[in-house]
């Protein structure tokens, strides 16, 4: 099968690609300059694929000035944009479009499933309404899978490669109290999700999160448990907003979100568990 990748420079991106290929697909990435480039080479492209996946997006988690808050936005909703248009317009069309999304969608407090259409109001929230908003606008005859990702765990990048070294040399803690939700899901367990929905052919909604339940405090507790070091040191929310000011946010609150349409669909996860997750990874050389 021919799978085009949009962000398949990043973490999930890279990953991706191995296991596609991995798994017999022939893998093609696009980049910034394909989509500077004319919209007929674009339309090229996407006529080629039997599969689009959307993984652009600047990162979260870094200071918000009102510039970088626009790269948020733009490096998501301009790169959907044109991949819908040139999706639309060309007369081959992909069987599926995937584009990524996050949990952050969802507001804090409660447990949230892919039916609860009870959705956030900040500043990501609203992002990701965007977003999924204009992978919508794709045409009838291509199927759209929006993925809501949770943090990925992995120890080749990401949120858990930088809380390793801290963790290790005992300096580990909870983030602002620690009662916000954690969802999470394995990187091996990510990939297997693309490739189980790709080949299945299904759209539609998915949480990708593994399906136990977690806060901040559990998680804390649990990877300093893999790295055999105490995580007592909390890291205090007033601290984190003078480092990434608005941008803390991404850091002192979160969701907690099941995975219930991949578990209907009888998707079996590898790492259900957080506790076997992390330390899979640590273990990792």
């Amino acid at each position: 099968m021919n799978i085009l990748i949009a962000g398949s420079t990043g973490l999930v991106g890279r990953k991706l690609a191995e296991a596609l290929k991995l798994a017999g697909h022939k893998v093609s990435g696009l980049g910034r300059a394909d989509f500077s480039g004319t919209e007929a080479a674009l339309v090229q492209k996407v006529g080629m694929s039997e599969v689009v996946i959307n993984l652009s997006g600047a990162p979260i988690v870094a200071r918000w000035s009102e510039s970088y808050k626009k790269e948020i936005i733009d490096s998501r909703i301009l790169t959907t944009r044109k991949l819908v248009s040139a999706i639309n317009k060309s007369p081959v069309k992909p069987r599926l479009f995937i584009s990524a999304s996050a949990v952050g969608i969802y507001p804090d407090g409660e447990v949230f499933t892919e039916e609860n259409t009870k959705y956030g109001s900040d500043f990501l929230a609203d992002v990701c309404k965007l977003w999924e908003g204009e992978a919508r606008k794709s045409p009838a005859d291509t199927g759209v899978g929006i993925f809501r990702l949770g943090v990925v765990l992995a120890r080749e990048g990401g949120a858990l490669q930088k809380m390793l070294l801290p963790f290790r040399l005992g300096l580990g803690g909870p983030v602002a109290g620690g009662k916000q939700g954690f969802s999470w899901i394995h990187i091996d367990d990510l990939m297997q999700a693309f490739l189980f929905v790709i080949e299945k052919n299904i759209s539609g909604i998915f949480n990708l999160t593994a399906p136990e339940l977690t806060d901040n405090a559990g998680f804390t507790k649990a990877l300093g448990k893999a790295v055999n070091r105490p995580a007592f040191l909390p890291v205090p929310a007033f601290a984190l907003k003078l480092v990434f000011g608005e941008g803390a946010s991404a850091l002192t609150s979160g969701q907690k979100v099941l995975p219930a349409r991949l578990q209907k669909e009888g998707f079996v996860f590898q790492f259900p568990k957080l506790k076997e997750a992390l330390e899979d990874i640590v273990q990792k050389k």
